[in-house]
C-alpha cells in the first residue's frame, strides 16, 4: 500500500501565498496514479497543509485520508470533527524543516492514552510514528494503535549502515505483529531506498512524499514549459 504525503504541493503554494498549486488537485492526480491513499501532515503553524485542504480532501479522496498530526487537544478536536480514515501522531517542534525522530510514546504514555481513546471512538485508525524500538512498538499497542508507522530516517540517511538499519526495522516490524499491529514506513524514502525494504516485506504499508513530488517536478516540467510555448505559438 502506497500513500503518497502532498505535504510539499502545499509548500509550494504557500512560498507565494498563491491558489496554486493546489494539494487537492494534486492528490486526484495521485490517485489517477495509482497510490492507495494520501497523507497530509497538518502541524501546529499551518505552515503547508490548512484546515480547508483536509475537509475538501476529506470529500474528494477516493482511496484512504490519512492526516499526521501532534497530539493536542485542538488536533484531536479537529480529527474528530473529519473524520479521516487514519491518524499518524507523530512529534512536532517549530524549528524543525519537518518530522525527523520518532513520537516517544513510553515518554508521553499516559499523556496520549486519553487523546487516542477519543479518535478510536470517532471511528478513526490510529498509527504512531515511532522509532524502530521494540519499547516504542509496545507502546504503541499499549495506547490501543492499529497501526505504527516505523521511522525510515536514519535506514535512509546511513548508507555505511543501512544494513544493520534494516535488519532493526525488521526486527521491530516483527515485534508489532506479534501484538498485532499493522507495519507501515515513512520518511526520506525514495525510488531506491524503498527497494530493500519491499524485498524483505518489512512493511504492508509506505508512506513516501518528498521524492515523489521532487521526480514529478522534473518529469512533468517538460510538458509544462510546451503547453506554455504552444498558447505563445498560437498569438505570435
Amino acid at each position: 500500500m502506497l500513500s503518497v504525503n502532498i505535504d510539499h504541493v502545499a509548500t509550494l503554494r504557500q512560498a507565494r501565498q498563491a491558489p496554486v498549486p493546489d494539494p487537492v488537485q494534486a492528490a486526484a492526480l495521485v490517485e489517477l496514479g495509482g497510490a492507495d491513499g494520501i497523507t497530509v501532515h497538518l502541524r501546529g503553524d499551518r505552515r503547508h497543509i490548512t484546515e480547508r485542504d483536509v475537509r475538501l480532501l476529506r470529500e474528494t479522496v477516493k482511496t484512504e485520508l490519512t492526516v499526521e498530526m501532534a497530539a493536542t487537544e485542538d488536533m484531536v478536536k479537529f480529527a474528530a470533527r473529519t473524520r479521516p480514515d487514519q491518524v499518524t501522531l507523530v512529534p512536532e517542534l517549530k524549528t524543525e524543516l519537518t518530522t525527523t525522530h520518532g513520537l516517544e510514546v513510553t515518554r508521553h504514555e499516559s499523556g496520549l492514552a486519553a487523546r487516542s481513546r477519543r479518535l478510536k471512538r470517532a471511528g478513526i485508525r490510529l498509527s504512531v510514528f515511532v522509532e524502530p524500538e521494540a519499547r516504542q512498538v509496545e507502546a504503541a499497542a499499549r495506547l490501543g494503535a492499529d497501526v505504527v508507522e516505523l521511522n525510515t530516517d536514519r535506514y535512509c540517511r546511513n548508507r555505511t549502515r543501512r544494513a544493520e538499519l534494516l535488519a532493526e526495522l525488521a526486527g521491530a516490524a516483527d515485534r508489532a505483529r506479534e501484538l498485532g499491529l499493522a507495519v507501515h514506513v515513512g520518511h526520506g524514502l525514495d525510488y531506491a531506498t524503498v527497494v530493500p525494504i519491499l524485498e524483505m516485506g518489512v512493511a504492508d504499508g509506505f508512506s513516501i512524499g518528498f521524492a515523489i513530488v521532487a521526480r514529478a517536478v522534473m518529469v512533468g516540467l517538460r510538458d509544462a514549459v510546451a503547453e506554455m510555448k504552444r498558447i505563445m505559438e498560437v498569438y505570435s
